[in-house]
């Protein structure tokens, strides 16, 4: 078995790892770890074509995106990040399920600044959340473009320009269907290229 099916078969099960046991987090991260030192794009940041894309979610020890499914009666739903290499921009989208009619979406639009050629600083420029059906939610892409075009919705839309709203995402290792990055705040992800309809 290759380090790449090894690390699905683990992570397989685990809700993005909202359902991981410190057990499973070690045996997680030493796949990971093993699945970098293969990493067949050395220089991610010089792939756009590998990189831009809408990537879907599958494992992450993030505590601000797994504190989502805290809330009571909503869970986290689909969670995506968003890349568009050329623009140097991004836009996590969480999706919140749970309660009819009370679905949600939580979104960070942000812009990164290639530091190395595999980091990125990341600077948030704004952040919303709201209910899907009043912001007329249907899928990350149409979300996303009606974002660019510069549309407000009557949610709670916030402007962080102005704020010290920074990070940074290392790339560690990608490919054509799977990216694994690693946060400032000692978080990893991983996440699986999707094609929206």
């Amino acid at each position: 078995m290759n380090e790449k099916t090894k690390l699905l078969e683990i992570i397989a099960g685990k809700n993005r790892g909202l359902l991981a046991s410190e057990a499973d987090r070690v045996r997680v991260l030493s796949a990971i770890e093993q699945l970098e030192d293969h990493n067949p794009t050395p220089n991610p940041l010089e792939a756009k074509d590998l990189l831009s894309g809408n990537w879907r979610l599958l494992y992450t020890t993030s505590r601000g995106i797994l504190g989502l499914d805290r809330v009571p009666l909503l869970q986290l739903g689909q969670t995506y990040q968003c890349i568009r290499a050329a623009e140097a921009r991004l836009y996590n989208i969480a999706e919140i399920v749970g309660v009819p009619f009370f679905e949600g979406i939580v979104s960070v639009a942000a812009r990164f600044e290639p530091v190395s050629v595999r980091r990125v600083n990341v600077k948030f420029e704004r952040y919303i959340i709201g209910l899907q059906r009043f912001i007329g939610y249907q899928s990350p892409e149409q979300f996303i473009e009606e974002l660019e075009a510069g549309k407000k919705w009557v949610s709670l839309d916030v402007s962080l320009e102005n704020r010290e709203s920074q990070g940074w995402l290392e790339i560690t290792y990608l490919d054509e269907d799977l990216r694994i990055g690693r946060g400032n705040q000692g978080s990893v992800f991983v996440l699986a290229k999707e094609k929206f309809n």
